[in-house]
Parts: C-alpha cells; sequence; structure tokens
C-alpha cells in the first residue's frame, strides 16, 4: 500500500468521506484528494452493500496485525494514561484533545485493516470474473483503487500495463465462445496506451530509460498471446486481434526511438501523442 494512505489528512479525509457516504454529517469541505479516494469511497459503500466472505491468508493476516500494532505504539494509540497529575489535582487523564485524536487514528487503523482484509478477499474471489459475471464490476472497482493508491506515475504506469494483461487474459476467455471480444480489447488497449504514456513520460523526464524496461517486459507475452488469437475465431474477431498487435508493433517502435534518443543525450520536444512524448532526431 502506498505510504501515503497513512497520512493523517489523507486518512482523516478518507474517513470523513466514509461517513458522509454512509449518511453521516456532511463536512463541508473540499480536498484535492477527494478526486483520488472517491473510487475508494465506492468501493466502500459497495463493500457495506454486499459483504464478502473472504478467506484469508494466515500470513496476510499475521503481517496486517503486527503491522497495526507497530502503528498504534508508534501513534500512542494504546499508549496507558500518565500517572501524572495534571495541573487542577485530577487524575491521571489524557488532554480531550489528544484522546481524540487516539480515537480517530484508531479508527482509522481499524477501517484500514477492514478495508485490507475485505478487498483482498473480494479479489481473490474476483480474479477470473470476466464481462457479464455478477463480480465482474468489484473487480474493476478494486483496479480503480489500486490506480488510486499509487505512488508516482511510474506505478500508475505499471498498473495500466497490468490492467491490459488482465484484459487479455478475459478477452482469451470470451474468445469463440462468448460476445464481448472485442470490447474486452478495446479495453485492453485503452489501458496499454495509458500505461506506455506514463512510462514513456518519465524516461524522458528523468532522461532513464529505466521506465521503459516495464514497457519492454510487458510487449513480449502480450504479443506472444494475440498472435496465438490472431489465426482462430470470427473473421470479425481476427480483424480487431490484428488491430491491438498493430498497437503493440507502435509501442515497440516508440520505445526503441526513446531508449536511441535518450542514449544520445538529445532533447525532447514537448510533442506528444497517445503513446507519450514523440521521439527527437540523433545527429
Amino acid at each position: 500500500m502506498d505510504n501515503a494512505l497513512f497520512s493523517r489528512r489523507r486518512a482523516e479525509r478518507f474517513a470523513q468521506l466514509l461517513d458522509e457516504a454512509n449518511g453521516g454529517r456532511r463536512h463541508h469541505v473540499r480536498s484535492r484528494v477527494d478526486d483520488q479516494l472517491t473510487p475508494l469511497v465506492g468501493l466502500g459503500r459497495q463493500l457495506t452493500a454486499s459483504p464478502p466472505e473472504p478467506e484469508v491468508d494466515p500470513e496476510f493476516r499475521a503481517g496486517l496485525r503486527a503491522m497495526l500494532l507497530a502503528t498504534a505504539e508508534r501513534e500512542g494509540i494504546a499508549a496507558p494514561a500518565s500517572t501524572e497529575k495534571v495541573g487542577t489535582g485530577r487524575g491521571a487523564l489524557l488532554p480531550a484533545v489528544t484522546a481524540r485524536r487516539a480515537r480517530a487514528r484508531g479508527a482509522i487503523l481499524v477501517g484500514i485493516a477492514a478495508g485490507a482484509i475485505a478487498v483482498s478477499g473480494i479479489s481473490a474471489a474476483s480474479e477470473n470474473a470476466v464481462p457479464g459475471d455478477a463480480l465482474y464490476g468489484m473487480k474493476r472497482g478494486t483496479e480503480r483503487a489500486q490506480l488510486a493508491l499509487a505512488s508516482s506515475e511510474i506505478s500508475r504506469g505499471q498498473l495500466f500495463l497490468d490492467f491490459a494483461r488482465t484484459r487479455l487474459a478475459e478477452a482469451s476467455a470470451l474468445h469463440g465462445s462468448r460476445s464481448g471480444y472485442g470490447a474486452v480489447l478495446d479495453d485492453m488497449d485503452a489501458d496499454t496506451r495509458q500505461g506506455v504514456r506514463l512510462l514513456t513520460a518519465a524516461a524522458v523526464q528523468r532522461s532513464d530509460p529505466a521506465a521503459l524496461d516495464a514497457v519492454d517486459a510487458f510487449l513480449v507475452p502480450q504479443r506472444r498471446t494475440l498472435d496465438a488469437l490472431r489465426d482462430s475465431g470470427s473473421r470479425t474477431d481476427r480483424e480487431r486481434t490484428a488491430q491491438s498487435l498493430k498497437l503493440l508493433a507502435s509501442v515497440t517502435e516508440r520505445a526503441d526511438a526513446l531508449r536511441t534518443t535518450i542514449a544520445c543525450g538529445q532533447p525532447v520536444g514537448s510533442a506528444s501523442d497517445s503513446l507519450g512524448p514523440l521521439p527527437g532526431t540523433c545527429t
């Protein structure tokens, strides 16, 4: 999980949005992270409406418990009240504001724990869902939550390529037997473009081709699987598969050209397209 989730402001705002979504008092504030947290709030409401019965990996449970205990100790949530007298001679009580903060932090940790366990169970249950299945919407909601938690543009780019791999697995399951094959490939190509655009932009901004390694690792198995689908199915499906293969060829060409541009030290202009920055010309 992104460490930003545990920052106080972000976590407290997430708690406020969840409270409002469940009918609680409106806080009449607007935060710049609201757009990022909205998918998580939607997922939270879905979990409330249809609570899952996840089978949590014992190792995951043990690791989560250890993390929560360490965080509680660091934040002073479980610390005993001080035995020193305070001011007027009243007993050893935490100041009211400190107690409220401790309770709020505790509630946030409990929410994070419950959410982590629930999401892990849903992710496992919906992993093989395809369009038309009952859990498919939850599967896509979980993906949006992952994007909201991504810590950098590179992480987001890698996630989009992971989603493109997932879409291809779904298309393979639909190929030749169920409708929706072309629509899933449309989503796959959209995820591919998003991921490639973020990673190529990062490589150019840093003048470092390392971000392109994720693109290369994505291309080889993706092309192999599409090649296996190209020669079967209806004529419409074959033509649609060819379009996705053409996109992968364009991605390969773009990644290679940007590597060359970065290697020769030539600046890359501001021009870009759906695959990100356009490469410069080496002299």
